[in-house]
C-alpha cells in the first residue's frame, strides 16, 4: 500500500452531495476518502499527540483533541458545551467573552433528526447541514430559530422529555433507521410541549425563539457499501495499527470489515494513512 498522508488528525471533511463526500484531513494532506470505498486502508498511529488548539505536545488528548491547559482554559470545552442549556455567558462568567459573544450569542438552530432513531439536536445555524452529517443522520428538520445558545438549549430541554436527545451510535453504524414523517412527529411534539415552549417565548420573546413551520426536510445518505453485524470500535492507545477493507464511511465513523473508529475522537493524534 502507498502512503496518502501522516500528521495530525482532523475531523473528517464532508460535502453534502447525492452521497455524502468524506476527506480526511491529515497534516497537510487531504485525502478523498470515498474513492477508497472497496480497498484496504490502514491508520498507523504514530505515538505523539499534538493539541488541536496549541499544537503543544501532549501524553493524553482531552474533549476530543485538546491538551490539558487549554481543556481547562477554553471556552470550546467548558461544560455548557456539552449542556448549552447551562451557557453562562449572559452572567459574565464565559472564559473567553470574546469567543462566547462570536459562537455562542448567534443564532442556533434546534432540529429534528433519524440517526438511530428519532432525537433532537442543536446546532449553530452555520453548521447546517455538518452537524447532521457528523451525527450520521439520514433526515434532519429545522423546527426553531433561536437568538442564542442557552435559549437552543433549553427548547431542546422542552423536547428531550419527550424523545431522546442522543443517538445511539451502535445502532447508527449498523444501518439506517426506518424513515421517519418529521412534520409528523414535530406536530406531535409541539402539542406535548407546548407549555414549556410558551413559556420560553414568554420569558424571551417571540423574536428570540421563532417556531419554523415551513423548513424543508433533507435528506443524507451515506458512502457504505456493508453495515456491520457486530460493532466492534478500535483504539488507538492500544491498537496502534488499524487495517482491513473500508466498507463504509457514516458520522465521523469509518467502518472497516475488522471494525470501526470514530476519527473525531482521535483528532491531534499523529498518524501515517497508507492505502491501495
Amino acid at each position: 500500500m502507498a502512503e496518502l498522508g501522516s500528521g495530525k488528525v482532523r475531523k473528517m471533511r464532508t460535502e453534502l452531495a447525492d452521497v455524502v463526500n468524506y476527506h480526511m484531513i491529515v497534516g497537510d494532506a487531504e485525502i478523498p476518502l470515498n474513492a477508497h470505498l472497496g480497498k484496504r486502508l490502514s491508520l498507523s498511529y504514530l505515538g505523539t499527540i499534538n493539541c488541536i488548539h496549541c499544537d503543544r505536545k501532549t501524553n493524553k488528548s482531552f474533549s476530543q483533541g485538546y491538551c490539558y491547559p487549554c481543556f481547562k482554559r477554553l471556552a470550546q470545552c467548558d461544560s455548557c458545551i456539552v449542556s448549552p442549556q447551562k451557557c453562562h455567558f449572559i452572567e459574565g462568567t464565559c472564559r473567553e467573552p470574546a469567543w462566547g459573544e462570536a459562537n455562542c450569542n448567534i443564532d442556533h438552530i434546534v432540529y429534528l433528526a433519524n440517526t438511530s432513531g428519532l432525537k433532537v439536536g442543536i446546532t449553530r445555524g452555520t453548521q447546517v447541514p455538518t452537524r447532521w452529517m457528523d451525527q450520521g443522520a439520514t433526515q434532519a428538520k429545522p423546527i426553531f430559530r433561536v437568538s442564542t445558545r442557552l435559549q437552543s438549549g433549553l427548547v431542546e430541554l422542552a423536547f428531550a422529555a419527550h424523545i431522546a436527545d442522543k443517538t445511539n451510535w451502535q445502532a447508527m453504524l449498523k444501518g439506517d433507521a426506518d424513515p421517519l414523517d418529521l412534520e409528523e412527529r414535530r406536530q406531535a411534539l409541539m402539542t406535548s410541549s407546548r407549555d414549556e415552549i410558551d413559556a420560553l417565548q414568554a420569558s424571551h420573546g417571540l423574536q428570540a425563539i421563532t417556531e419554523l413551520v415551513d423548513e424543508a426536510e433533507t435528506r443524507i445518505r451515506y458512502p457504505v457499501l456493508k453495515h456491520p453485524v457486530k460493532v466492534k470500535s478500535f483504539n488507538l492507545d492500544k491498537t496502534p495499527l488499524v487495517e482491513g477493507t473500508l466498507e463504509g464511511i457514516k458520522g465521523q465513523y469509518l467502518i472497516f470489515d475488522t471494525g470501526v473508529i470514530n476519527m473525531r475522537k482521535y483528532s491531534g493524534y499523529n498518524i501515517a494513512v497508507s492505502g491501495e
